[in-house]
């Protein structure tokens, strides 16, 4: 299984990234796929998690309403769509993918509940 995140960058205030996470190997449309991040020295924390129908979507409550998931369960792709980024997201991001469709949210938002990770990517947001 392999789990290929793309799409960071450095960006200032306000602007918009649209990171991706390409997967091999997995049963993608029956697995939940979540984002994390990690700020340097901070620990490894949930951004967001889509179900595999797509029709329930998690957020932190730091990114509501400015990030948005999505997935194209053809395309074994789910996308982190970050919009007004601020500079405290600054943080290497993770896909993830968790085997269990049913997972509850509770469980999404804690890292060991995914079986799977990306290599992460880096976004940094100067002001």
């Amino acid at each position: 299984v392999q789990l290929q995140a793309s799409g960071g960058g450095l960006v200032q205030t306000g602007d918009s990234l649209r990171l991706s996470c390409v997967t091999s190997g997995l049963t993608f449309s029956r697995s939940v796929m979540g984002w994390f991040r990690q700020a340097q020295g901070k620990e490894r924390e949930f951004v967001a998690a889509i179900k595999w129908s797509g029709g329930n979507r998690y957020y932190a409550d730091s990114v509501k309403g400015r990030f948005t998931i999505s997935r194209d369960n053809a395309m074994n792709t789910v996308w982190l769509q970050m919009n007004s980024l601020k500079t405290e997201d600054t943080a290497v991001y993770y896909c993830a993918a968790d085997r269990e469709p049913f997972a509850t949210l509770s469980s999404l938002r804690v890292p060991s509940a995914y079986d799977y990770w990306g290599q992460g990517t880096l976004v940094t947001v100067s002001s």
